[in-house]
């Protein structure tokens, strides 16, 4: 549901696989052929890494060709962000949280700058 309510990426496939597992694949908008496959922790082991599968550090990037609309439209569905967006030499990016704390940019890039012309 977070996925699909907060961050408005589309359910792929929401297959029951046994009363206790699920295989759930959402995607971006948009995405290209990136998709996330959701499991649910099963071990002692697993349950203490959700959260924390990037250490901390940003490991999740959901690119946008409109970084205020993609912005204020999460923002109002009530997504966390740990920041202001900010300009950056790669464009304009700012963090935010998962439902788990995981840590994500999300990315307009800078277009690619034009090639030079070709000598005379």
């Amino acid at each position: 549901a977070y996925f699909v309510d907060r961050l408005g990426f589309l359910l792929v496939e929401d297959t029951r696989l046994g009363p206790e597992k699920r295989w759930v694949v959402v995607a971006p908008r948009g995405g290209r052929g990136t998709s996330l496959l959701l499991a649910r922790a099963a071990t002692p082991e697993q349950r203490a890494a959700v959260g924390r599968q990037g250490g901390g550090r940003v490991f999740l990037f959901l690119h946008t060709d409109d970084f205020a609309r993609d912005h204020a439209a999460l923002l109002a569905r009530g997504v966390a962000f740990a920041e202001e967006p900010r300009e950056e030499p790669y464009g304009t990016v700012a963090v935010f949280e998962d439902l788990h704390g995981n840590r994500w940019d999300l990315v307009q890039p800078r277009p690619a700058a034009p090639p030079p012309p070709p000598p005379h």
